[in-house]
């Protein structure tokens, strides 16, 4: 490395955000970019520590430490070059992805990770000021045509591996405009929709077509969609939102996550939200029902709202402030999260069940909790158990499920094509191919593993694209993770077809 004392002089240094009591009055992003001489003394920490647990860590395989000492040394196109063989947009997992490179990094034994999330995302901001980010297309065609339905980032990234490998590839979008959750479901504050915009013109020079406002299934039959490609890549996301069927649901004021968050970004962009369906947190009780990201992305949308108090229940109990033994490193820790949206304000509240909801005129206007504990039988099962006595209420009168997705929609497009489902409803295919059932048809992310991370959905478009191509062309061109990650001229280009 670099500079190899550089972990035991330089402290780990917390993401720059901009001052609550302004963030909170606008959409526009939390983040400061930091100055890159600091992010050169960050990149200094890398140890040189023989094992590369944070390229393990990562789903995408990113070489981490290279690309740390190559902005250590200042050598930032190099450094994009390399982070760029691995990673299609490092934008998006520079902004959101939770790290788990970092929670993998050696130093993270003591709690002072590299910085490896804002070092991404300095070096693809760097790449894209100095003009180093240009289309890339295929020198060569092949002739095969293929539809990749959904834009999220496992369909994007399966699109542009594969339209690089020089097939004419086909994006099928239901919305309006591209980018799946990463449009509709992730705040402005959190991911600007201009990052996505570019790439998407990076992606159009590169000869990918974008086809919105096309439900597959419904506006294009699957039978014709079959018959017009080679092949068709499943990237349709896991949209089927976990319900609560308890007491008092069908009041009115109780929605799903998805749809408070999709109408906030429609918003920012300049759509237009019907008033009588508009779902608006302005000067009301909120609770927030599920600790995940999506709840996080729901308290913080509601602080930009105006609400009169924002509550988050979660129905795990309370992490420990530190890494939990269950998680030991280098796995993803067990430990108490605060994000941006947390630091906003707001009230957690751990280990409650709601029991029901109750309202008058037809309006929710309490929410009804009881405390529990996860208790194992004798028999080595897990179970809640509600503790007598515990019993509270909460005045609610916007109440948003963010308790996760269970299952793609399995919707006319699934069933026309008949393919198979795993026993959790994901649309059934393997790591080794991306094949489903049905010949010729592949899938991807979210629509396969079920809900997830956007790291892991960019992974999976590119090892599905690897898949496809082979299954066209009889070949292995693309690059595979395993593949690789520690083989230099492969990720010069000079075996594989990179990014």
């Amino acid at each position: 490395m670099g500079k190899p004392t550089g972990f035991m002089e330089i402290d780990r240094a917390k993401t720059a955000t901009r001052p609550v009591e302004e963030r909170v009055k606008d959409f526009e992003s939390v983040y400061v970019d930091p100055d890159r001489a600091v992010i050169q003394r960050q990149a200094s920490r890398c140890m040189d520590c023989g094992v590369p647990f944070c390229n393990k860590g990562c789903p995408l395989g990113n070489i981490v430490p290279d690309w740390n000492d190559l902005v250590y040394r200042d050598r930032w196109k190099a450094a994009l070059d390399r982070l760029h063989s691995t990673n299609n947009f490092p934008e998006f997992t520079g902004l959101v992805c939770p790290a788990p490179c970092e929670a993998a990094c050696v130093l993270a034994l003591q709690g002072a990770a590299v910085t490896i999330k804002s070092i991404e995302w300095s070096i693809i901001q760097h790449g894209y000021a100095e003009g180093w980010i240009v289309p890339a297309p295929a020198a060569k065609r092949t002739g095969k045509r293929v539809a990749v339905v959904g834009s999220g980032p496992a369909g994007l990234a399966a699109s542009q591996q594969l339209a690089r490998a020089g097939h004419a590839v086909t994006v099928f979008e239901k919305n309006a405009r591209v980018g799946g959750l990463l449009r509709f479901g992730i705040p402005d504050f959190k991911l600007d929709k201009d990052l996505i915009d570019r790439r998407v013109a990076q992606m159009e020079a590169e000869g990918v077509t974008f086809r919105t406002g096309v439900a597959v299934g419904i506006d294009l039959p699957a039978a014709q969609l079959r018959a017009d490609f080679d092949v068709v890549v499943l990237a349709c996301g896991s949209e089927q939102p976990r319900d609560l069927a308890i007491e008092g649901r069908e009041l009115g004021g109780i929605h799903f996550a998805l749809d408070f968050l999709g109408q906030q970004n429609q918003r920012c962009a300049g759509e237009p939200v019907p008033e009588a369906a508009a779902i608006v947190a302005t000067g009301k009780h909120v609770v927030v029902l599920g600790g995940g990201d999506t709840g996080s992305d729901c308290i913080g949308t509601a602080h930009r709202q105006g609400p009169a108090s924002v509550l988050n229940l979660e129905l795990n109990e309370r992490p420990p402030d530190l890494r939990d033994p269950s998680t030991p490193w280098p796995l993803w820790p067990l430990a108490f999260q605060t994000t941006s949206s947390h630091e906003e304000g707001g009230q957690r509240e751990f280990a409650a069940l709601t029991q029901r909801f109750s309202g008058e005129d037809g309006q929710v206007r309490a929410l009804h909790t009881v405390r529990v504990r996860l208790e194992t039988d004798e028999d080595g099962r897990r179970r809640l158990v509600e503790l007598p006595g515990t019993e509270e209420s909460y005045p609610a009168d916007l109440v948003l499920l963010a308790m996760g997705y269970v299952h793609p929609v399995h919707d006319r497009l699934l069933e026309a094509l008949g393919v198979d489902y795993d026993p959790r409803g994901n649309v059934h295919a393997t790591t080794a191919d991306f094949h489903t059932s049905v010949p010729g048809v592949f899938a991807a992310g979210d629509v396969r593993r079920g809900q997830s991370l956007v790291v892991w959905a960019i992974q999976e478009g590119r090892e599905c694209a690897r898949a496809v191509d082979a299954w066209l062309t009889g070949q292995l061109r693309l690059p595979s993770r395993d593949s690789w990650a520690y083989d230099p001229t492969a990720v010069r280009g000079k075996t594989a077809v990179t990014p």
